[in-house]
Order: structure tokens, then sequence, then C-alpha cells
């Protein structure tokens, strides 16, 4: 590797706001500010959505039925005969 064209990699705390949770990643990111955990000092980025505060990854996302045109189209005409006798 060339030396000084490679941005920092280290330890960087995201929080995810809507769950209050820590998670501490190697990263590159550029960020002013700071968090301390357990006594670390870390650069400090905030996200809005993690896995662990995303519906999908909780359990709690709410499945809706969603039938394309086509199944639509059968469960309404399905049953009968539309063949020209």
């Amino acid at each position: 590797m060339k030396p000084g064209i490679h941005p920092e990699y280290r330890t960087v705390a995201f929080h995810d706001t809507g769950a209050d949770k820590y998670i501490l990643v190697g990263s590159t990111v550029q960020t002013r500010r700071t968090v301390d955990i357990d006594g670390e000092t870390y650069p400090y980025v905030t996200l809005d959505v993690s896995s662990h505060s995303h519906p999908f990854y909780t359990g709690k996302q709410k499945m809706t039925k969603q039938d394309g045109r086509v199944a639509r189209f059968n469960q309404r005409f399905g049953s009968k005969n539309l063949k020209a006798k």
C-alpha cells in the first residue's frame, strides 16, 4: 500500500437512536464527534435505523397480503368459465 493515500481505519461507535444501542465497528468514516464507552473514546456517528430497531430484524414487521394483478384477476374470475362456447 502507498503511504499517505488511504483513510484511517479505526473502531467507530455507531449509535442507533431508535433503540438507544451502540455498535462498535471498524470504519473509515470521518466524524468530529466522540463518545466514551467503557472508558474508551471512539469517533461517534448516529444512525436512524439499524438491525436493533428495524421492524424486519426485530420481528415486529406486519406482513400484508399483496397480490399482483394476475392473482387478483384469478381470485375474482378464476372460478368462472370464461371460454367461448
